[in-house]
């Protein structure tokens, strides 16, 4: 009786473990919606891996261009969110599914003005946060954001 019970236990270790390698490996899907930068440009809007999906840094273009806003650091940062929130969208995600932003400031001394227009974009619970001041932005942006969300299965 003791064999047997065993015998059973390590027989359903085996069954869960090969179900569990059995799986197979998250595969990188590479996302371009084209709703925020035009097309061509050497990298991709969003990556999904699994539940996890990675934005590429945005900053405060007029959508489909490469012209930044005219309005300074604040309408630069109300631009990057929103260009983030069109991303988010086109995968069925919005700003309560991400979990971890990144804000590149070319001037730490705007980090309050940043951080003004920032909040506005959450209710309730801001996603953990870093910041740096850099030494430059492409296209002379004041301000890049970039976004990990957590999304669940693919939509």
């Amino acid at each position: 009786m003791k064999t047997a019970l065993l015998l059973s236990l390590a027989l359903c270790g085996c069954v869960v473990a090969g179900a569990v390698w059995a799986q197979a490996p998250a595969r990188a899907e590479f996302l371009d919606g084209g709703k925020t930068v035009p097309h061509g440009l050497p990298f991709s809007e969003a990556v999904r891996v699994g539940d996890t999906l990675y934005l590429s840094g945005q900053v405060g273009v007029v959508p489909g261009t490469l012209k930044l806003v005219p309005g300074g650091i604040a309408a630069q940062a109300r631009q990057a969110m929103e260009n983030i929130k069109a991303v988010l969208a086109t995968q069925g995600a919005d700003m309560g599914d991400l979990v971890k932003c990144t804000v590149m400031l070319a001037d730490m001394s705007k980090w309050n003005e940043f951080n003004e227009v920032y909040k506005t974009f959450f209710h309730g619970h801001y996603p953990a946060r870093s910041a740096m001041g850099v030494n430059g932005l492409a296209i002379g942006a004041q301000v890049e954001i970039e976004c990990i969300a957590a999304v669940g299965p693919a939509r």
